[in-house]
């Protein structure tokens, strides 16, 4: 009953080995649908984002510009 004769540790092993086995198949499905890529947009809107906080553009270019890019 726990783990073939090994006692109580044989058993807690077995429920060890199927958890890990469980978490990287859920961590594998979880990776393979979302593969970290990000739309081109929210990459351009954080760099615009960036600039005007840096104070390398004003507000009325960063209205126009994301104004461009919300088209």
């Amino acid at each position: 009953m726990w783990g073939g004769g090994y006692g109580f540790m044989g058993g807690f092993m077995m429920l060890a080995f199927w958890s890990v086995v469980i978490a990287l198949i859920v961590f594998l499905v979880l990776r393979l649908r979302d593969n970290g890529t990000r739309p081109p947009d929210s990459d351009a809107q954080e760099a615009l984002r960036r600039r005007f906080a840096n104070g390398e553009i004003d507000e009325e270019e960063f209205r126009r510009r994301k104004a461009t890019l919300d088209e």
